[in-house]
């Protein structure tokens, strides 16, 4: 994993070869620095040309290498960057394919660069709350132009090569091609090589001047923009400030004034959230005791047993990635129903621009529907989404287990229920495995794959690769009641329920956590999933565990019939049309009454009280699933978290954010909150192995 050095005449090539982008890894610019020093060392050498090996030219940093020795290690990217610079035979960056973050910085180092058609390019730095940092800020908008470099920067996106190559001006790009560009890039090298023997400077990115008509006027106009879109996030302002400082400043000021920002944002809890997010969703698919070669089963065709909102959702999934897939109803009614929202919304995604008409023709062309069983026997996958109710579960499994092909995998798509006690139902429970998927299911990313006790690993293996497939973040959950997520959720609707009969409100609560970050308070989101569901579980959970605790009024507001957005009314009052959450009279009354029945007279509470009690409710829960191996890791548990309950990405997830905290501060607001007699005193004691790494001084990430 480093580069390959290659003669082609008188030209040299260096690969760049660490897949599966070409991050640039110690290795790789130890042998890029050796490989510009060999060929400028050779009288016989008289250009160089850098490219990467397979679809990638280079996707920056290797990230296997953050926060190791490695990453500093010289030569650094600015070292191997000024070698190149000052290389005194042309370099010519062959872009091949991707071309992201330090390896874009790389290419703006040479002396000319030639692209493949339709290869993206980009800046992507601002996604982990930094911004370039090895000359990126100041060399881009010296080629692309003030206004492009910035939106680039700021957004993150990629753009392709060709709309770069077309912008009037651009110096970025010499030379399109859509044949052999490293090929194409040796020829062009030998011919530069021939146009600079005699003396004459090779352009140096550097030496160009960004310049802005109305510079002022434009770096504001771009803060306030930037202020209003970015948010709780400090990067996209200092993008803006990196940029001016390229028209403002000389190139080495500029250089120097956008390492100090780069490094003021290394340090911030924001930036480190959003690393920690972009390993934590990486780290999800690993396994502990599942390699990485098992082998998986083939996945051709998929069925999905009911076309209701979560079934027509899953089934999109599946088509969204030309899988196809046959839906089973029992009615001819709701067959066509389902079908039929499915197809108003491919629709509607073409009436937006989001979709082409020929795609969604080829998407609906791919399902199928049927009435009987037998006609998904031979499907490779077969998910279950019927109502969440386990005498409905066992007869859909008996009869999946009587009609499917040896080696399909069977999946329940249920969000509360035992996965093994669905396995049981059938005489091949290695073969079943829970697919959770959340709502809207074509369009949340989150996926919990539940592990029975039985599953296979081939199984696991198999669903994991496949939910990469279907772009969902996958992660593995064990089996208990509500897996991660709703397991968590539990204990955050509890405590939302308690704050109400002690004196907030539902508009201050979920006003509260959604200053926070979160995307929605609890209870515009217990309206939008349906107070009825919530109802369902606690009739469930109340004979279970009889001793638990609730605020009676969920179970009031959902005997008024207010099950939320469905129903017009819920927490809140909803117009026709409209997803607005309008304070609802009637269940202020409902709080009072209960607050009445209680004797509790409500007090003023504070926004930070709110938050913690919510958000720390559900950092205790999780310690305890942590411990049991529900969770394989806390970085699992806050994937869940960021990817399927709306918690601020910039926090990284509530272990992440409980870490920043610190787990001793977090024991000791619990501690508080025990104290509070309106509260629940035994589930406010920290979970046995919160309190052992708060008294260690240790984190849940390590």
């Amino acid at each position: 994993m480093g580069a390959k050095y290659e003669l082609r005449g008188d030209v040299a090539v260096i690969t760049l070869d660490n897949p599966p982008v070409n991050g640039l890894g110690y290795d790789t610019r130890r042998e890029t620095s050796a490989g510009i020093d060999r060929a400028m060392d050779d009288a016989a050498v008289r250009a160089v040309v850098i490219t990467g090996g397979g679809r990638a030219f280079s996707g920056g940093a290797d990230i296997r290498e953050f926060g190791t020795p490695k990453a500093l290690g010289e030569p650094n990217l600015h070292s191997l960057i000024r070698q190149i610079e000052n290389a005194p035979k042309p370099v010519v960056a062959a872009i091949n394919g991707t071309c992201m973050g330090g390896g874009l910085e790389l290419a703006l180092a040479t002396h000319y660069r030639l692209a493949a058609m339709g290869v993206d390019i980009a800046l992507p730095e601002v996604n982990l709350g930094l911004l370039p940092g090895a000359g990126g800020t100041q060399r881009l908008p010296r080629t692309v132009g003030v206004e492009t470099a910035l939106n680039m920067i700021v957004s993150g996106k990629p753009v392709k090569s060709d709309v770069l190559a077309a912008l009037p001006g651009q110096q970025l790009l010499a030379r399109l091609t859509g044949d052999d560009v490293v090929e194409a890039a040796v020829q062009f090298a030998r011919e530069r090589a021939a146009e600079h023997a005699g003396g004459k400077p090779l352009p140096l990115v550097r030496d160009l001047v960004a310049t802005h008509p109305n510079a002022e006027a434009y770096f504001q106009f771009a803060r306030n923009m930037v202020k209003g879109m970015a948010k709780n996030l400090p990067a996209p302002p200092r993008c803006v400030d990196a940029v001016e400082a390229s028209v403002a400043r000389s190139f080495e000021e500029g250089l120097a004034y956008e390492r100090r920002i780069f490094l003021g944002l290394m340090v911030t809890p924001e930036s480190k959230a959003l690393r920690h997010a972009f390993f934590a969703e990486r780290a999800a698919g690993k396994i502990a005791d599942v390699p990485d070669d098992t082998p998986r089963r083939r996945i051709d065709s998929v069925a999905v047993v009911g076309a209701g909102t979560m079934g027509g959702g899953i089934a999109m999934s599946f088509l969204d990635a030309g899988i196809p897939v046959t839906i089973l109803e029992t009615k001819p009614e709701a067959l066509e129903r389902g079908v039929a929202t499915m197809r108003k919304n491919y629709e509607a995604q073409v009436r937006k621009g989001k979709l082409k008409q020929d795609k969604c023709d080829a998407r609906m062309a791919l399902l199928k529907t049927t009435l009987a069983y037998e006609d998904i026997a031979g499907a490779d996958l077969v998910i279950e989404a019927v109502f969440e109710d386990m005498d409905v579960k066992e007869s859909v499994f008996r009869k999946l287990d009587a009609v499917m092909k040896p080696g399909a995998i069977l999946a329940s798509n249920t969000s509360t229920l035992d996965v093994d006690r669905i396995a049981a139902f059938t005489r091949r429970p290695q073969d079943v495995l829970g697919t959770h998927f959340f709502s809207p299911a074509n369009v949340m990313k989150l996926l919990e794959v539940v592990r029975g006790k039985a599953t296979a690993k081939d199984v696991l293996a198999t669903v994991m690769a496949l939910a990469k497939q279907i772009r969902k973040t996958a992660v593995v959950s064990g089996v208990c009641d509500g897996f991660i997520g709703n397991r968590m959720l539990e204990q955050y609707g509890r405590q939302a329920g308690f704050l109400l009969d002690e004196g907030g409100t539902p508009q201050q609560i979920d006003k509260a956590i959604e200053k926070f970050g979160f995307a929605m308070g609890p209870f515009r989101m217990f309206d939008l999933a349906g107070n009825d569901i919530g109802w369902a579980i606690r009739k469930r959970r109340c004979v279970e565990y009889p001793d638990m605790r609730y605020s009676k009024t969920f179970d009031l507001v959902c005997e008024a019939g207010r099950f939320g957005q469905k129903t017009g009314a819920g927490w809140y009052d909803y117009q026709p049309g409209k997803r607005d959450a309008i304070a609802s009279p009637l269940v202020e009354d409902l709080i009072a009454g209960q607050r009445q029945a209680l004797g509790i007279t409500a007090r003023r509470i504070g926004d930070d009280e709110i938050v913690h009690r919510l958000v720390y409710a559900l950092v205790n829960e999780a310690a305890k699933i942590l411990a049991e191996g529900i969770a394989g890791k806390a970085s699992d548990i806050d994937m869940v978290y960021l990817t399927g309950y709306g918690f601020p990405l910039f926090r990284g997830g509530p272990m992440c954010y409980a870490d920043t905290q610190g787990l001793f501060n977090v024991v000791q607001t619990m501690k508080r909150f025990a104290r509070n007699p309106l509260d629940d005193e035994a589930f406010w004691q920290p979970a046995p192995l919160l309190a052992r790494l708060a008294a260690e001084g240790k984190t849940f990430n390590p």
